[in-house]
């Protein structure tokens, strides 16, 4: 009998709280940064909260 493997592409975009609160990267930084103003850019590399069922959230990152 196996048991559940993490995603581990999945884990390395995404970190949990002690909480157990899921946190991702806000979406639209990856380039054209240059033009936004310096409060915008610093902004995008605050982590915000990744929303994730609980489902989807025991397939992908089981051993929490």
């Amino acid at each position: 009998m196996s048991t559940a493997k993490t995603n581990k592409s999945f884990t390395k975009r995404l970190k949990l709280t002690k909480t157990g609160k899921v946190l991702g990267r806000k979406p639209g930084f990856n380039h054209f940064n240059a033009k936004q103003s310096r409060t915008a850019q610093l902004s995008g590399k605050k982590p915000v909260p990744f929303v994730i069922g609980a489902k989807d959230k025991a397939r992908f990152i089981p051993h929490q």
